[in-house]
């Protein structure tokens, strides 16, 4: 009774009007529909995409994508049950049989992971039984159940300045984050975020002129800031306007695979506002920010590949500020392990889209939790309108979710899941718990 019937797929496009899939997979009571997102800041050792290569899209297009799931992979999970996401998603790795899923693209198998799972969310009793006799779960119950992890409200890091590869400016810096943690609930949280944002659009209008409330890819502004320190100033500015300083910790995702490359002997540089920094001379940078700002996260602060310049910074500020990997684990329990390992972070950046599939992310954050570091759910720069990432990082009980600036609806879909879940089943928030370096 809770077999897969069918599965089928189709081009719908996401929030940077960049193609993307949709997948649909039947059971005997019902439809269940997911989509993928898209990254422009991308580890390279993420599951990989499949795309066409041809003219059309400028070789982005997903038809390969599309087709792989309406003639391979709906194959291979038909009659399977839906409520084990596991077997299904080691099939769909079978199936593909390559190290990153570059074979049938893990675009293809997450949409098909992401919507079995939302089928295992809602199992009936009988096919025979009618839809009100159904014994249906909310996605976030499902996960889990999966993951074996209370539900818990997530903090939002609310991306509010945009930077690097999501805006136009000159800023090094990808994103500029506000953290409300000292309330105590979601509603309260979030809320005191969207204030936030509003009285910085105000602020950055005043002092950099109109094209400053222009937004970048994950609807923060991208005002025409260069330095590093700009975006800080005036979000702090913010902050204490409205009487929020000491609930509200700011976050910042260097992304500094971005701006940066080896030198002749092999070493990394940065490029930063024009000047040549070493690791050594960034990692001078970080301390000085955190001497100045209320700063609570800091992720990505090196190249994925600069593993010294990681596990010195992790010596140095691993136990005042929470140090985020994203591009150097990119999900994968194997990275994570590694990192955990050889301590060069204390928290992961969890994107099911970098690994490919929904039960290889919960292991991924198993790994991390059992290390004692925390886990911080993300959206991507291209986004759809689907909510999963929100019952997901409730599901797993992680305490932070990271979806973008409280505007642009692909953004706000997720926070307004996240309000609802709250509003009607009364889960606790994680506040302050999510960040147990805050003094």
């Amino acid at each position: 009774m809770y077999e897969i019937k069918d599965v089928s797929a189709r081009v719908i496009f996401n929030s940077r009007g960049d193609p993307t899939i949709e997948c649909a997979l039947k059971t005997s009571f019902g439809k269940f529909t997911a989509s993928v997102p898209y990254g422009a800041s991308v580890g390279s050792k993420e599951a990989k995409y499949l795309y066409d290569g041809e003219k059309e899209f400028g070789g982005n297009g997903v038809k390969k994508a599309v087709a792989n799931i309406n003639e391979i992979l709906s194959v291979v999970v038909k009659g399977m049950d839906c409520r084990e996401q596991s077997k299904i998603d080691e099939a769909l790795i079978a199936e593909d049989g390559t190290k990153n899923k570059e074979k049938l693209g893990a675009n293809a198998i997450l949409a098909v992971s992401m919507a079995a799972c939302r089928a295992g969310a809602t199992a009936c009793k009988s096919e025979l039984e009618s839809k009100d006799d159904c014994n249906r779960k909310d996605l976030f119950e499902h996960i889990s159940e999966l993951s074996n992890k209370k539900p818990l409200l997530p903090v939002p890091a609310l991306n509010i300045i945009n930077g690097g590869k999501h805006a136009g400016n000159e800023l090094a810096f990808q994103e500029y984050q506000i953290i409300p943690h000292g309330f105590d609930t979601f509603k309260e949280s979030f809320y005191a975020g969207v204030e936030i944002f509003h009285e910085l659009g105000k602020e950055v209008l005043e002092d950099y002129g109109k094209g400053a409330i222009n937004v970048g890819y994950e609807g923060g502004f991208a005002p025409a800031m260069s330095k590093i320190e700009e975006p800080l100033d005036e979000i702090l500015k913010a902050i204490e306007t409205l009487g929020y300083a000491g609930k509200v910790g700011i976050g910042i995702d260097v992304a500094a695979s971005s701006f940066s490359k080896k030198d002749d002997v092999g070493k990394f540089i940065y490029d930063v506002e024009g000047h040549k920094l070493n690791a050594e001379k960034l990692s001078d940078e970080y301390v000085a920010l955190l001497e100045n700002y209320p700063i609570i996260s800091i992720e990505d602060p090196f190249h994925e590949d600069d593993f010294e310049a990681w596990e010195q910074i992790y010596s140095k500020l691993g136990k005042r500020v929470q140090i985020l990997a994203d591009d150097l684990t990119v999900s994968n329990k194997k990275y994570v392990k590694e990192a955990i390992d050889n301590n060069r972070a204390n928290a992961l950046l969890l994107k099911i889209n970098q690994v490919g599939t929904i039960a290889e992310a919960i292991e991924s954050a198993k790994v991390a939790y059992d290390a004692k570091w925390k886990v911080q759910v993300s959206h991507r720069s291209g986004e759809t309108n689907d909510y999963f990432i929100a019952d997901f990082a409730v599901g797993l009980g992680c305490g932070q979710i990271k979806s973008g600036a409280p505007n642009r609806g692909e953004r706000i879909a997720k926070y307004n899941r996240l309000l609802k879940i709250e509003e009607e089943n009364g889960i606790a928030f994680a506040g302050k718990r999510a960040f147990p370096l805050l003094k």
